[in-house]
């Protein structure tokens, strides 16, 4: 993998899907640094690849754009051929082709979630490397090693939709206490087969265990 450039925007972060009956649940905080200098408090990490299908970012924030811009342009020919909107497993194996060609070029970890009506909600990790996994949770990015242990305890299957939400707002948040690459607010959305609903967890708003 290739180092980051000095200066070059980087996606140290955490994010975060899980999966429920009838959807998932995506978040992500929004602290995008250059190396110590925090170029954006408040980015929107979490990107629209298609219709229900969302992708969120960790890495370099060129390289993960660009990937997610190729991916979308695909998924859009990819519904124009066959007539129908694509699977969230045929988005994930995009990123995973393309993240795995290029694993020596590339600063890129995806974390791609949504529904489809072949199989509901999924969510499908493509870590730095370019392998592939599915299950029915999956974090991300440097704020992920603070909260393992948090997230193995608390998941639990069939868990609702709120349920979830409050699962990641707690997570993400709990990782944003320790590590220093990750902060500002928490992006989560949730998408179910009626579409895509967007939330926005505010510095006040955060769960009692956010020092700031």
């Amino acid at each position: 993998m290739a180092p980051l450039k000095p200066g070059e925007a980087n996606l140290g972060t955490t994010i975060m899907a899980v999966q429920f009956d009838g959807g998932v649940v995506v978040g992500a905080d929004s602290r995008t640094s250059t190396g110590t200098y925090v170029a954006n408090r408040v980015t929107d990490k979490l990107t629209k690849v298609h219709e229900r299908v969302y992708c969120c970012r960790s890495g370099s924030a060129a390289d993960t754009q660009a990937i997610a811009d190729i991916v979308s342009y695909h998924l859009d020919l990819y519904t124009a051929q066959h007539g129908e909107p694509p699977t969230v497993s045929v988005a994930a194996s995009l990123f995973q082709e393309i993240c795995y060609q290029n694993r020596d070029s590339l600063s890129a970890a995806i974390i791609v979630a949504g529904w489809d009506e072949q199989n509901g909600g999924s969510v499908y990790e493509v870590p730095i490397g370019g392998s592939l996994h599915k299950g029915e949770f999956a974090i991300g990015g440097s704020g992920s090693t603070y909260i393992y242990g948090y997230c193995d305890k608390t998941f639990r299957p069939g868990m609702s939709k709120d349920e979830c939400v409050e699962f990641v707002k707690n997570a993400v948040s709990l990782a944003m206490t320790r590590d220093g690459s990750s902060g500002g607010v928490i992006r989560l959305a949730v998408i179910t087969r009626e579409g895509v609903e967007r939330m926005v967890v505010f510095g006040d708003n955060l769960p009692p265990q956010y020092l700031g």
